[in-house]
């Protein structure tokens, strides 16, 4: 408890940091687990500090959550109220109910920095863009990820690589980054072609509604963003939100990859008008974030769960589920122990299991909102076939929505022409 309690409002560097996150996990050993995902340009350690009752590993039935903070190295806000949350967690964990509960049914990742050489380049602190936005390579981290809609030339950096490594190893579910240089929650897509484009210029994916949810839960929990008075520049922000294609386009950013090749559900949070203010304003930044933060880990239980197994009740990986109406292009599928996560709002869904070789199962799920009990609801699917182990499947980091638009382009002289013979016959 003396470790946790010694964290101040202040900047920490990367040994402070460091030292502050294996204080933690020797306090608290049983709830943490610390370990680090790779190395940044300049060989310092990704931090990733994991909390809850199960810590070490992936537990069947308990989804996995991940904060990421500091991606781009000047903007600090995050890096810092993450180090607070772990604080809040480990302290309250037994004391709070709600914490209690929330850590023994959540695995949740927190990695306060992303780009710790940049935060250490960033050598005066000012409101504005420096260079140690970027990492050391100069290469911006959230314009360097493969990208669903366009070809992305720029050259895999050692920090997005650990981050691609850790989503394919992890069943993550929901996720947030942290960003400063505004306050608004945007959410997928940031991208877009004319699949996903509306004529109000704005990038659907198939689970917008859940995103729209997930972006008020923070902006409506946090002190001021729900007001969407923007920041110096004018911009408003209904709500507190917006999509990410309607404030700017973005290739290669890390939100739309958890989204079609991590299956999670991330958005972007900016925290802070100010990239990296004054030390004497984090505990505000922490008071007004500090709710928002604890709400929105609680959506992690929004939906449905289960597992797909066959006769023999042995899980069936790489099962498609998904709930009809909402196919992704990159399609939803089980991990090893059988297992699927869908965030969905509450209401009536058909769900879908299909393995391949084997026929789809198709069930009418009614659907609660359960957020409140930490557990979304649960609903197996079982084969009466026995299922032969398939191969891991990976889609292609090919742009994907990119061949969706030539289909569809192809598809369309085809469709004129029959019109046209329709029409034809009808007169």
């Amino acid at each position: 408890l003396s470790v946790a309690a010694a964290l101040d409002f202040k900047y920490h560097h990367d040994k402070e940091m460091e030292a502050y996150l294996k204080g933690v996990h020797a306090a608290y050993p049983s709830l943490t687990h610390l370990h680090s995902i790779g190395r940044s340009v300049e060989g310092r350690d990704l931090w990733v500090l994991v909390l809850g009752k199960f810590p070490t590993h992936h537990k069947i039935g308990i989804p996995e959550f991940k904060y990421v903070a500091n991606m781009h190295g000047d903007e600090t806000v995050g890096r810092e109220i993450l180090l607070h949350l772990i604080d809040f967690l480990v302290t309250s964990y037994r004391r709070d109910p709600v914490i209690t509960r929330l850590l023994n049914n959540t695995r949740i990742h927190i990695m306060p920095t992303m780009n710790p050489d940049g935060f250490e380049a960033t050598k005066v602190p000012n409101c504005y863009y420096t260079r140690g936005r970027y990492n050391k390579n100069g290469e911006d981290l959230n314009r360097n990820f493969p990208d669903a809609f366009e070809n992305n030339n720029a050259s895999i950096q050692p920090e997005t690589q650990a981050v691609m490594d850790w989503i394919k190893n992890e069943t993550f579910v929901l996720s947030a980054n942290l960003h400063g240089g505004a306050l608004v929650a945007s959410y997928t897509f940031d991208n877009g072609n004319s699949v996903t484009i509306s004529s109000e210029g704005y990038s659907r994916s198939p689970d917008d509604d859940v995103f729209i949810h997930l972006a008020k839960t923070y902006s409506f929990n946090h002190a001021s963003m729900s007001k969407g008075t923007g920041c110096d520049n004018g911009q408003t922000f209904p709500e507190g939100i917006t999509n990410g294609y309607s404030w700017y386009q973005l290739e290669g950013g890390m939100q739309d990859f958890n989204y079609i090749w991590g299956q999670c559900f991330e958005i972007t949070l900016e925290l802070s008008c100010c990239k990296y203010p004054p030390e004497d304003q984090l505990e505000k930044f922490w008071r007004d974030n500090k709710a928002a933060l604890i709400e929105y880990i609680k959506q992690v239980h929004l939906g449905v769960k289960g597992q797909v197994t066959d006769k023999n009740g042995n899980p069936i990986p790489n099962a498609i589920v998904e709930a009809k109406g909402r196919p992704h292009v990159c399609p939803y599928r089980t991990n090893e122990h059988g297992e699927y996560f869908l965030l969905l709002l509450p209401g009536t869904y058909v769900i879908n299991a299909t393995v391949p070789g084997l026929k789809s199962m198709l069930k009418t799920v009614e659907i609660p909102d359960n957020t409140g009990n930490f557990s979304a609801v649960k609903h197996d699917f079982s084969f009466s076939e026995v299922s032969v182990r398939s191969r891991a499947v990976s889609c292609p980091k090919a742009p994907l929505y990119q061949e969706l638009e030539l289909a569809s382009a192809a598809v369309k002289p085809a469709l004129r022409i029959l019109g046209l013979i329709t029409v034809m016959l009808v007169i």
